[in-house]
């Protein structure tokens, strides 16, 4: 059993044989991107592909800022805090498993009950998009009607209070509140979420809470910013004691370790109002018809 290394930047010029990790340098990343919701799937999937192209030199101005606003985001921030952000993937393949370090995120906004830190990062000119994996049931849409749900305590709660909101997209509305304003400008909002249309069910529900306090804003979000919708896919396991058991055996002490199968798939409509990486030269798709994309996929699923 080989000697195990608390992860963090300084183990990364000594890693254990045979796993890789990164080759650029991440003193030199600067943000572009916020990630609400920063569980194993976000690193599994989005993270990998930005850490993928940063491997090739590119894309240096997109490192990822985590984010969250449920107490239990705060756990994940301290355990990846104390590693320096970085996390070990393991992927799970019948012919064996292989571990790499992905380096592509670089902070985490403290979480707090008024969102205040998460707004002034998402107001920051150079943030130009904010992504999200926050569940199917996240986006305060009527399951049956599929309408937005005005009448949600939250969303009572963030039209009544826009400058100390309790949701993710309350603090969204009133960072886009500010970027009107500084003239910074909107930023693309991208659902990351395992659901059909998840970009225009993202549109819906930020400019309706947005219209309910603010109209005038509503109407900006709407002309401005972009929500591409996007077909996701890579399964990716909860993390409990065997995972982190996984990574100790490849010498890793990692306390948020990220297993994953080895086929993943990013179909991504090509609607960024402010730049994106090119995530299509590490194996993302870009297209203008996700939909098309969707339903082979529910054909072959239902087949």
């Amino acid at each position: 059993h080989t000697s195990v290394k608390r992860l963090s930047n300084a183990m990364l010029s000594d890693l254990p044989a045979g796993v890789h990790g990164p080759i650029y340098d991440r003193s030199k990343i600067k943000p572009g991107i916020v990630h609400i919701g920063l569980g194993n799937f976000h690193r599994a999937h989005q993270a990998w592909y930005l850490h993928r192209l940063m491997q090739q030199g590119s894309s240096m101005d997109w490192g990822i800022i985590g984010a969250g606003v449920r107490p239990g985001d705060e756990a994940q921030r301290q355990r990846l805090a104390k590693q320096d952000y970085l996390t070990t993937l393991i992927e799970l393949d019948p012919k064996g498993r292989s571990a790499e370090i992905s380096g592509s995120m670089i902070g985490f906004v403290p979480v707090q009950d008024n969102n205040a830190a998460l707004i002034a990062q998402m107001a920051d000119p150079a943030i130009r998009i904010v992504s999200m994996t926050v569940t199917e049931g996240g986006y305060y849409i009527d399951p049956v009607t599929h309408a937005f749900n005005a009448n949600h305590a939250d969303m009572q709660h963030d039209a009544a209070n826009p400058d100390r909101p309790v949701t993710a997209f309350g603090a969204m509305v009133a960072a886009l509140k500010i970027r009107r304003a500084t003239g910074a400008g909107p930023f693309t909002a991208q659902s990351c979420d395992n659901m059909q249309g998840n970009g225009n069910i993202l549109q819906r529900t930020l400019v309706s809470l947005a219209h309910l306090s603010d109209p005038d804003l509503a109407g900006w979000i709407q002309a401005n910013c972009t929500f591409p919708n996007s077909m996701v896919d890579c399964i990716v396991p909860a993390t409990g004691p065997k995972e982190l058991e996984l990574a100790r055996s490849f010498g890793i002490d990692d306390a948020a370790p990220v297993t994953h199968e080895n086929y993943r798939q990013w179909v991504i409509e090509d609607n960024f109002c402010a730049g994106r990486p090119d995530w299509d030269k590490v194996g993302a798709t870009f297209t203008d018809e996700v939909h098309t994309y969707e339903a082979m996929k529910i054909r072959l699923l239902n087949g």
